[in-house]
């Protein structure tokens, strides 16, 4: 009844406006003043209807209102027994059909390196290689793979390699990168950059992520940037995660510098993890990670091709410190891993910086978010939850991507939305394409659920601590591990599909 009420009065406030006079609608006008150009016969919205009513005009949209999502073929990429874990992806700026992936190899000693060379219809797969053990008998292995292209269509792959003895005690670690001039088809041993090195059980040194300065005028264009978090330990145990260090390399991958500090020097108590650097349009580099001693995600910066590395911000607080139980992943857990980019178009949001993260509690379950720099990283927006579900569910090991060629910002992650037990994931996806201030309907990617807690699961690594996706010219490639019903018997699996926006 009382809606009814308003309808009657607000028709009888059109009758009434429609008697207004001409001179009284002026001067009503003439208040509405300032975006139509000071013309006070006209209202303030008057200058947009022009632009929205011209012959031909096609409104743009918003974050929420994006062009339309369509998600080709889950692939399995991998098609080889034995489990993998956390991927990787990036694709050949210079030739988009190309296409690189990497993996963990968990029953194996190698990573995995999986390519394409027909946008992501078919896959190949090789092993990057290792170094020789360090001792006699001894073994090592690869682990925690990034994937990242420079602008003459090399593609480089990085990765931990850690050292055991004979008997399986840690005998130290080094970073590595590999560098393929083919499309990923092969590494060659001669193309491996080792460095960083740590020998004995001292320190060590873990989750490299790497990315490749591919702005054409930058000053630092096609120079690589691998960033990490070196540990101590006592007692042959993690006593502390001292640094977050970056490395970079000049002549294609050849040698690396000696390893420049992004996180604080200051004396006192840290704890840094899962660093994700990144390059801005002005070749300014960007590298964010999880403070988990004073639980925030965190940047600094380098103006000088990661020499040395300015002041720390803060892009937002978390609840979770380091990893939390989800029902999903309860056995490895779920690493707060930040994933950044920044807009490298020719768009109105260019220079922006954008970095997404997880965070939540096992009651209430944990969210995607996404916050934005303006200004060069000195500040940030508050966070903007990405996933668009109402109800308990978790969302996990996300991973961003910035269009070069739109600016859009493209975020996949695991989804427990479908399973009231919150144990099945599925791969959702989201795209802004406003600079971050909205994002459209969540779209699923996966077509069929992966539970990562039964059935001879490996329990030891599940999803591992990250995924995968990369952005260029409106086609999207995700990455991810997968157990679905179909492939169980090959164990976990690297599955990738194309998502097209038209």
């Amino acid at each position: 009844m009382a809606d009814l009420r308003r309808r009657r009065v607000f028709r009888l406030g059109l009758g009434l406006a429609s008697t207004l006079s001409l001179v009284a609608l002026s001067a009503l006008n003439s208040l509405q003043t300032g975006a139509a150009g000071g013309d006070p016969t006209k209202p303030t919205w008057w200058a947009k209807y022009q632009v929205v009513s011209a012959p031909g005009f096609t409104s743009a949209g918003d974050g929420s209102r994006t062009k339309s999502v369509s998600v080709g073929n889950n692939i399995d990429a991998s098609n080889e027994p034995g489990p993998q874990s956390e991927t990787s992806i990036a694709i050949n700026p210079t030739n988009p059909s190309q296409i690189v992936a990497g993996a963990n190899e968990i029953e194996r000693l190698p990573m995995r390196a999986l390519f394409s060379r027909d946008g992501g219809k078919t896959w190949g797969g090789v092993d990057p290689p290792l170094p020789p053990p360090r001792t006699n008998n001894g073994f090592d292995f690869g682990s925690d793979p990034g994937i990242a292209w420079d602008t003459r269509g090399n593609v480089y792959y990085s990765y931990i390699v850690v050292f055991f003895s004979s008997g399986g005690a840690i005998n130290g670690t080094e970073m590595a990168v590999a560098k393929s001039t083919d499309g990923g088809m092969t590494w060659p041993a001669n193309q491996v950059a080792f460095f960083a090195g740590e020998t004995g059980t001292a320190s060590f040194d873990d989750k490299p992520m790497i990315t490749v300065d591919t702005n054409l005028n930058s000053p630092f264009r096609d120079t690589i940037y691998v960033a990490w978090d070196h540990a101590s330990f006592v007692n042959g145990k993690p006593s502390s995660i001292i640094a977050l260090l970056v490395s970079h390399s000049i002549d294609g991958g050849a040698t690396f510098s000696t390893p420049a500090t992004a996180s604080s020097t200051n004396p006192g108590p840290k704890a840094v993890i899962g660093a994700d650097p990144f390059v801005a349009p002005d070749g300014s580099l960007h590298v964010a990670w999880q403070d988990v001693q004073n639980r925030s995600v965190t940047e600094s910066s380098s103006s000088d091709g990661g020499v040395t590395f300015g002041p720390i911000h803060v892009i937002s607080g978390t609840q979770v410190a380091f990893d939390i139980g989800i029902p999903a992943q309860s056995s490895r857990r779920a690493l707060l891993y930040p994933a950044c980019g920044a807009d490298a178009s020719a768009g109105p949001n260019r220079g922006t910086l954008y970095c997404s993260w997880m965070d939540g509690t096992v009651a209430n379950g944990v969210n995607v978010f996404v916050s934005r720099s303006t200004d060069h990283g000195a500040s940030w927006s508050a966070p903007l939850r990405v996933n668009d579900d109402a109800g308990l569910a978790d969302h996990f090991n996300q991973w961003l991507s910035v269009d070069p060629a739109d600016g859009s910002i493209n975020v996949s992650w695991n989804d427990t939305r479908n399973d009231p037990s919150r144990l099945s994931t599925d791969i959702f996806y989201a795209r802004s394409t406003d600079g971050g201030s909205a994002f459209a309907s969540n779209v699923q990617v996966t077509t069929a659920p992966t539970n990562e807690t039964c059935c001879d699961a490996d329990l030891g690594n599940q999803y591992g601590d990250y995924e995968g996706i990369a952005a260029l010219g409106g086609n999207i490639h995700a990455v991810w591990t997968d157990r679905r019903a179909s492939v169980a018997a090959l164990d976990e699996e690297v599955f990738t599909a194309t998502i097209s926006v038209k």
